[in-house]
């Protein structure tokens, strides 16, 4: 809803998506009517639900998750978008973003399950994780962008969640723009991307959590960043997880181990004019960890903040690009 502070060209438009919340932000000097905006947004959201969602049986990812090895499948233009990015990083990283990696997401407990039943996260045992670890590998995906097709090589299961929401916003984005809409701020599942500015010819002002220390009682207030014509997706612990014997084990897995990363990395926060690209970098970054993560950013010229849990408390870096565009 719109805050008593804003003027009342600056309208406000939410809903639910993707199991989680999306809200638009819209400057509107005009009063626009806003039932073709909300019509365009859902419309948009409904879109990559259709296409890339792993929870929906019916959607083109899952068809080709249970397509027999060998099937050719020729994808709608949006899912070839957003798996060709996904390739080009786990190439880049060196498969430390992979989007094959679904096998080891479920077995680990994180993926999809009935409507209703509670998320069953485990430790699984060693010859379970080396038959799961055989059908990940982005290399055994035949994949030819031009024409959207893609080849199922068999028991190769897609896993779009660490780009999807991101493309989300993108698109939702791009149908605002379709409508005549300059100035706006798209947020989905808490990736955002700020257009425009807002009335007055202000940037967006968004917050981003940030982690909280050992043995803090609070949350630390969070961070104040003014964008325009830029997005930003976070990732880490902050969210999900869970203990066994004494353990935290992280939702995020490295593809490369087949395990939940173990360093101490809790929180990224990346800039990009595209938040596809923002979302996968920081999943990306969350699997290479600290040290790596953040070379792997400045050696790219990325827009990246890293903060990780040191024996005297949350440590944080940045690299050149975020503080200039941070500031």
């Amino acid at each position: 809803m719109p805050r008593h502070a804003d003027p009342a060209g600056l309208q406000a438009l939410a809903g639910e998506t993707m199991g989680t919340t999306w809200s638009v932000r819209l400057s509107n000097p005009g009063f626009a009517p806003l039932e073709p905006v909300r019509q365009a947004i859902v419309q948009a959201l409904a879109l990559v639900v259709r296409q890339m969602s792993h929870w929906e049986a019916g959607s083109d990812l899952s068809r080709f998750n249970r397509a027999p090895a060998g099937m050719r499948q020729v994808l709608p233009a949006e899912f070839a978008a957003v798996l060709a990015c996904a390739l080009h990083w786990a190439r880049e990283s060196g498969g430390a973003w992979d989007p094959t990696v679904a096998p080891l997401v479920d077995l680990w407990g994180f993926g999809p399950r009935p409507a209703g039943q509670p998320r069953a996260c485990r430790v699984p045992g060693a010859a379970a994780l080396a038959q799961a670890r055989l059908r990940v590998g982005h290399a055994r995906l035949a994949f030819d962008p031009a024409r959207r097709e893609a080849v199922q090589p068999g028991g190769m299961r897609l896993d779009l969640s660490g780009i999807a929401k991101g493309y989300a916003v993108d698109l939702v984005a791009e149908r605002l723009r379709g409508l005549g809409h300059a100035d706006f701020l798209v947020e989905v599942g808490g990736e955002l991307r700020a257009c425009g500015s807002r009335p007055g010819g202000q940037p967006w002002r968004v917050a981003v959590a940030q982690p909280r220390p050992a043995g803090a009682h609070a949350q630390p207030p969070p961070r104040a960043l003014a964008l325009r014509d830029m997005a930003v997706a976070t990732s880490g612990d902050l969210w999900h997880g869970f203990e066994q014997d004494g353990r935290h084990y992280s939702h995020t897995i490295d593809p490369r181990t087949g395990e939940p990363v173990a360093h101490g990395l809790c929180s990224v926060t990346v800039l990009h004019p595209q938040c596809m690209q923002a979302d996968a970098l920081a999943t990306v970054l969350t699997v290479l960890g600290p040290r790596e993560g953040l070379a792997f950013a400045r050696d790219r010229g990325m827009a990246a903040l890293l903060a990780w849990r040191a024996p005297q408390g949350i440590e944080e870096a940045m690299t050149p690009a975020f503080a200039g565009l941070a500031q």
